[in-house]
């Protein structure tokens, strides 16, 4: 997708060249772009305004930007996206857990924060529409039949298999972690390892990709978990 958007985004970064930046670029895209350089800043104006997407920093001058990211998950839908640092791999991952629907590392790209942007938002609009059926590429998944089809051929799947594609595809587009994944298919209290969870996304692919080896639907997200892409790239 390219083009102009549209949307109100709230960015939230103490940074004030990178805020400016960032805020410029979102401009440029289309958007309308509301700052703040401070958690408790961010936290007043999305009770006072309805966004389309937060962009948020972890690293606040005058909170921990997790415990932004507890509240606006307690009052808004509205996707959030995490600028992070690198070398915070720790702290991405519990950000994810708490309900951040994506992450970007810093130094930000501009084109990629845009296209994670367009991604976030279409998740929205798929949760929104509590559609019973995912389509991605080749791939087809009915929650309400437990079926699954691949270039219209339909898959066979193991329950986990299933449950492992169900939890990818409700988050389609954005990572999901090793520990959303375990929770999800062996409860939160079950002792599974990464190597158990690698195993089971290998079977998967095995499935779901044209080349298993060289995955476009099923991607790694290194250190976090996984990614189940809403529109495949093309080979090569």
């Amino acid at each position: 997708m390219s083009g102009t958007m549209s949307g109100h985004i709230l960015l939230v970064e103490d940074d004030e060249a990178l805020r400016r930046t960032l805020a410029a670029a979102l401009g440029a895209a289309g958007y309308v772009v509301s700052t703040a350089s401070f958690g408790a800043e961010a936290l007043r104006l999305t009770a006072e305004d309805a966004f389309d997407t937060v962009l948020l920093d972890l690293g606040l001058p005058d909170m921990d930007g997790k415990e932004v990211l507890r509240t606006l998950r307690r009052q808004s839908e509205a996707p959030v996206i995490i600028l992070s640092a690198r070398g915070l791999e720790a702290e991405k991952i519990d950000a994810l857990d708490l309900g951040a629907d994506d992450y970007v590392e810093k130094p930000v790209g501009v084109g990629e924060l845009l296209a994670r942007l367009r991604a976030a938002q279409r998740g929205l609009e798929r949760r929104f529409n509590q559609q019973t059926t995912f389509v991605a590429g080749p791939l087809k998944v009915s929650f309400a039949e437990r079926r699954v089809w691949v270039m219209e051929e339909e898959m066979r799947m193991t329950p986990r298999e299933f449950e492992l594609l169900r939890i990818l595809a409700r988050h389609a587009g954005r990572p999901v972690t090793h520990r959303q994944i375990r929770t999800a298919i062996w409860g939160g209290e079950a002792e599974i390892d990464a190597q158990t969870v690698r195993v089971l996304v290998a079977q998967l692919r095995l499935k779901v990709e044209e080349n298993p080896s060289s995955p476009r639907l099923v991607l790694t997200e290194p250190g976090v978990g996984y990614r189940l892409v809403t529109e495949p790239a093309g080979p090569g």
